[in-house]
């Protein structure tokens, strides 16, 4: 599995039908976070970019992942294979029960 870069030009104008989407792109992103597939979303504050780090086999599978997004077809994405990606993990440490 290789990390990607994804930068997400978001259109101009937020449409009523892209504003009433975006609770289940939210649902969707976190069901990708939690799957593993999504390590990073990230919003800029104008809302006009998306940046996301993506974990997949190849572009073609990080294309199926963007494709599953409710938002999709308002998304022009560039998808960059990074070499790699670290980060600073802002959630809690996942309990172990003994």
């Amino acid at each position: 599995m290789n990390p990607y870069m994804v930068i997400i030009k978001l259109p101009n104008e937020l449409t009523e039908e892209f504003v009433l989407l975006i609770p289940k792109q939210r649902a969707h992103i976190d069901k990708l976070m939690d799957e593993g597939k999504v390590l990073q979303y990230s919003l800029a504050a104008d809302r006009s970019f998306l940046w996301v780090t993506v974990v997949a086999e190849s572009e073609q599978k990080v294309m199926g992942i963007l494709r599953s997004f409710p938002l999709f077809q308002f998304m022009s994405p560039i998808i960059t294979e990074l070499a790699f990606h670290n980060s600073v993990s802002n959630e809690l440490p996942k309990l172990i029960m003994n």
